[in-house]
C-alpha cells in the first residue's frame, strides 16, 4: 500500500509539472488585421470620387493592386499582365497598337482604352458593359483573346505563391484568395491614376498663360465652331456618355447596342477623355486614325450620316464643321495644353519590378 501511495503521489507531481510547463510555454502572438487607410487627394475642380463601401482605399490594398496590375501571373502562360496592354508611357493604352494581342496570338477588335482618371468613369469599355472598375477587371483574365486563364486556375497560382497570401491578409484580412479580392485590389490601384498637372490645369490655377494659338484653339474647342465641348467639355474632358460621332454609315461593330440590345444605340461608343490625347494614339474605338490631324479632318470634312447619329454632330450634309487649316492648327495647339507629362512618368504608377 505504501508503494501504491508513493506511485500515486509521483504521478500527481509529474502531471502537475507537465501542466505547469504547458502553461508557461510562450504563445505566438495573434495576427492582427489592421490596414492603413489611404486618402486620395481630389484635384481642384474635379468631381467627388465615389469609392465603393465594400472596397475602401488602403495602403496595403493599393500596394497589392499595383503588384497584381503588373504581374503576368494572371495570364495562362505567365507572359501578359494588365500593364502589357495599358502601358504608362502611352497614358495606359497599348503601346500605339490599333488592337491588342492576347497570349495565344489572338487579336482583339477594339482599341485599348486609356485609364486616365478612371475613377470617374461610371461605365467601362467602349460599349459600357461594366459599371465599375472592379467589374471591369474581372473580364481580361478569363477572356480567350486576352490573358486566357480561368479564374479558378488563377486562384491556385496566387494561393500557392510565396508572397501573395500574406499581402492579401494585410489588405483584406484573409489568405483565402478569390477573384473578387483580386479585382478589388487592382481597382484600388487604378483609382489613384489621376492626371491633373497639365498646362491647362496650371492655367486654371493662374500658374500659366495660353499662347495666342492656344487661345484661338480654346475658342474653337469651347464654341459651336468646333463643337468639341459638347462631348469633351468637362474638367475630365469627357461627358462619360455614348455617342454616334459619324464615323460610318453602316456599322459592323454596333457598340452600345450590343449591350442594351436597343437599335437606337447602334454605332454609339463611349467618349474617351482628351487629357493626354497625344500619348494615346491611335484613335477611336477601332484605332482607325493614327494622328490627331486625321481625327480633326474626320470631324471637319468626314462625318457620315446614319439613323442613330448624335444630334450634336452639326453640318452633316457638308461632312462636318468645315475648319480651315489655321483653325485646325490652333485646335491642335489647344489639345497639346492637355498633356500631363508627370502622369506618364509618375513612379507611383510604374511597374514595381522594373530595374530589379
Amino acid at each position: 500500500m505504501k508503494d501504491l501511495a508513493k506511485a500515486i503521489v509521483i504521478l500527481f507531481v509529474l502531471s502537475l509539472a507537465i501542466s505547469c510547463s504547458k502553461k508557461e510555454e510562450p504563445q505566438p502572438p495573434s495576427e492582427v488585421f489592421d490596414p492603413t487607410p489611404y486618402l486620395i487627394e481630389i484635384p481642384k475642380g474635379f468631381p467627388d470620387m465615389i469609392i465603393p463601401d465594400d472596397n475602401p482605399m488602403t495602403v496595403e490594398g493599393l500596394e497589392l493592386g499595383k503588384k497584381l496590375f503588373y504581374d503576368p501571373i494572371l495570364s495562362a502562360d505567365n507572359t501578359q499582365s494588365c500593364g502589357s496592354c495599358h502601358a504608362q508611357e502611352f497614358a495606359f493604352t497599348d503601346n500605339g497598337k490599333r488592337f491588342s494581342e492576347g497570349i495565344d496570338g489572338s487579336i482583339g477588335t477594339r482599341n485599348s482604352m486609356n485609364l486616365i482618371n478612371a475613377a470617374w468613369m461610371p461605365d467601362l469599355f467602349w460599349d459600357g458593359r461594366s459599371s465599375n472598375l472592379e467589374e471591369q477587371a474581372l473580364e481580361p483574365v478569363p477572356n480567350p483573346i486576352e490573358m486566357h486563364l480561368e479564374w479558378i486556375e488563377a486562384m491556385k497560382k496566387l494561393n500557392n505563391h510565396d508572397d501573395y497570401p500574406d499581402m492579401f491578409f494585410k489588405a483584406f484580412g484573409t489568405r483565402d484568395i478569390d477573384s473578387m479580392l483580386v479585382v478589388k485590389a487592382i481597382a484600388q490601384f487604378e483609382r489613384t491614376m489621376i492626371s491633373s498637372d497639365s498646362k491647362w490645369d496650371k492655367y486654371l490655377n493662374g500658374e500659366a498663360t495660353l499662347s495666342q494659338s492656344e487661345t484661338k484653339g480654346f475658342e474653337i474647342f469651347f464654341t459651336e465652331k468646333g463643337d468639341c465641348f459638347h462631348c469633351h467639355g468637362t474638367i475630365l474632358f469627357t461627358d462619360n456618355l455614348f455617342h454616334n460621332n459619324g464615323l460610318d454609315s453602316v456599322f459592323s461593330d454596333h457598340g452600345l447596342a450590343e449591350v442594351t440590345a436597343n437599335p437606337n444605340d447602334i454605332g454609339k461608343f463611349r467618349a474617351p477623355t482628351l487629357r493626354n490625347v497625344f500619348f494615346t494614339a491611335p484613335y477611336m474605338h477601332d484605332g482607325r486614325f493614327e494622328t490627331i490631324e486625321e481625327v480633326i479632318d474626320q470631324y471637319s470634312e468626314g462625318v457620315k450620316w446614319s439613323p442613330t447619329i448624335d444630334p450634336l454632330m452639326k453640318q452633316v450634309g457638308q461632312g462636318g464643321i468645315r475648319l480651315n487649316e489655321e483653325d485646325k492648327l490652333n485646335l491642335i495647339a489647344f489639345l497639346k495644353v492637355l498633356t500631363d507629362s508627370t502622369f506618364v512618368n509618375n513612379p507611383d504608377f510604374s511597374n514595381p519590378t522594373e530595374g530589379e
